[in-house]
């Protein structure tokens, strides 16, 4: 009887296989060669079981991949040539080290990653870089492409970014630093390139100083630009024109560009005040630029950085008009010009605000309560370098702070009597982290802990006051003075690495596949194979 049925299983576990591999294989992802498939068929074991993998659509190989870290995914490749051919179509992002030695390998590399859209070329700042014949060959096999970075690939010219342009019409993200191509290599990408949403420019040195610069924009490009980082450039303001006719951009960030910038701010605003983020980082503006960002109406979130010659009276006007801001960022340098005047300004008229960081900037009791009271929405607090902010200072914020999730202090003259009160405030409170606090000891913080148990309580009591604080964003100061949020999610990868994958899904989604992704792979694996052996 026990064979009858093993016999019935075996007929019926045959009849399922010859039933799927009847079905005509989808192609809408990839075609694998026919050869392929024949191998494939062939791989049945005499008992009659079946490698169940090798049923598996293309897409959903595909979608496995993707969801590897960049090693998995390479062990992959070295399955079979089906998984060599299926990895190589489906990875979508790619990394490779710019030296001039990658030049005869292109051809090769981008035969087999034939979908890449995003691509990232750097070099290492010793090494000569690939020049313009690369990049062009690039183009030529990368027509899809959607982003782009290149990092201190100075070899490239005006002419290698004009004709990579031609080529590459559909690109929507240009990050570029420490290039040589200068003016005329970037307005052939703005002519060229009409769904250019983000542009990021770091020390680009072919830009000519002074007044005989060449203007760089606005072009083809400026009715979709969103996002315009600029960084340490020596004449940034020869982006004026490509800034001003950029009528929907949303986000504009300026660090450490030289040039007055108060003169340029109202010409920008007039033309653009739809912009939602600003951040200026150890810019030339004053309160009259300032009051010229006031007139972005919708601005939500606002970042001045090292700006010594903004005061109370630039931030009160900011505030006025400003009633969706929902971040401030800022860091005072010690320069004592903005303070509980300005700060008292933002808790009259921003009742929205989420998140507030201040860096050398010295508010008391009075301004800190009325931003309690008058923001029920604050749920992330940054106190870093204020010789203001003790122990009646922090007893205030857990009072009246009922909505705080995050709060960092550091380096202020803040005690355990401090982290008591804590421990009976601040009903929403998650995470505190505290650095740098002389009064603070490893007691309190323990005590702390025991009170509230779901409370995360980070202390370090580190001492050395050799450490400056910095809020330099481009330079990771904000995450020196401990200050972590919004998290962020992500990884540097090496120059000379081949690649990531990318489906252009959210980070959290691509967190979650990169921590689910090989014991989600190994369990299917075990499923399947103790479903053959059966």
């Amino acid at each position: 009887m026990g064979q009858s049925v093993s016999a019935a299983k075996l007929r019926n576990r045959r009849d399922w296989n010859h039933r799927q591999r009847s079905k005509p294989k989808s192609t809408a992802l990839i075609c694998p060669m026919q050869a392929e498939k024949t191998e494939e068929l062939e791989r049945s074991n005499t008992d009659g079981s079946s490698d169940f993998i090798s049923d598996l659509p293309d897409e959903c190989l595909a979608c496995i991949f993707q969801s590897l870290s960049p090693a998995d995914r390479k062990r992959c490749s070295l399955v079979c040539r089906r998984w060599l051919l299926i990895e190589g179509q489906s990875r979508h992002r790619l990394s490779l080290n710019a030296q001039s030695d990658l030049q005869p390998l292109i051809p090769s590399i981008f035969f087999r990653f034939d979908a890449v859209t995003k691509l990232a070329l750097k070099c290492d700042r010793r090494s000569v870089s690939i020049g313009d014949e690369a990049l062009v060959l690039i183009s030529e096999r990368c027509r899809n492409l959607t982003r782009l970075k290149l990092r201190a690939c100075r070899d490239l010219t005006d002419a290698g970014m004009l004709a990579f342009a031609k080529n590459c019409k559909g690109l929507k993200k240009l990050s570029c630093g420490s290039c040589a191509f200068g003016a005329k290599g970037m307005n052939a990408v703005l002519d060229n390139c009409p769904a250019l949403e983000e542009l990021s420019v770091k020390r680009l040195r072919g830009i000519t100083d002074g007044a005989a610069a060449e203007p760089i924009g606005p072009g083809e490009a400026a009715a979709a630009l969103k996002t315009i980082c600029l960084k340490e450039l020596y004449n940034g303001q020869c982006f004026g024109p490509l800034i001003i006719g950029a009528k929907n951009l949303k986000s504009l960030k300026l660090f450490r560009c030289s040039g007055d910038w108060d003169k340029l701010f109202p010409l920008i605003v007039e033309r653009v005040a739809g912009m939602v983020e600003i951040h200026v980082e150890r810019i030339q503006v004053s309160d009259v630029g300032l009051a010229a960002i006031s007139n972005c109406s919708n601005l939500e979130i606002l970042h001045l950085v090292k700006t010594p010659e903004c005061t109370n009276a630039g931030l009160g006007a900011v505030a006025e008009k400003c009633n969706l801001l929902r971040k401030l960022h800022i860091d005072g340098w010690k320069a004592n010009r903005i303070g509980d005047q300005g700060l008292i300004a933002v808790a009259k008229s921003c009742p929205n605000l989420q998140e507030l960081v201040l860096i050398g900037v010295n508010p008391t009791k009075l301004s800190l309560e009325m931003l309690a009271s008058n923001c029920p929405n604050l749920e992330r607090l940054a106190l870093c370098g204020s010789d203001t902010v003790g122990d009646a200072e922090i007893s205030c914020i857990a009072v009246k702070c009922i909505a705080l999730k995050k709060l960092c202090i550091k380096n202020c003259p803040v005690s355990d009597h401090g982290m008591e009160a804590l421990a009976s405030g601040c009903p929403n409170l998650v995470k505190v982290k505290v650095k740098k606090c002389r009064g603070v000891t490893s007691e309190g913080a323990d005590w702390l802990r025991a009170t509230r148990g779901s409370l995360v309580v980070n202390l370090d009591i580190n001492l050395d006051m050799g450490e400056h604080l910095d809020a330099s964003a481009s330079d990771g100061g904000a995450q020196d003075n401990g200050i972590e949020f919004p998290p962020m999610v992500g990884s540097q990868i090496g120059a000379s690495s081949i690649a990531s994958s990318s489906t252009g899904r959210s980070t959290s989604f691509k967190l979650l596949g990169l921590m689910s992704g090989r014991s989600f792979v190994a369990c299917t694996l075990r499923r399947l194979a103790s479903s053959s052996r059966s």
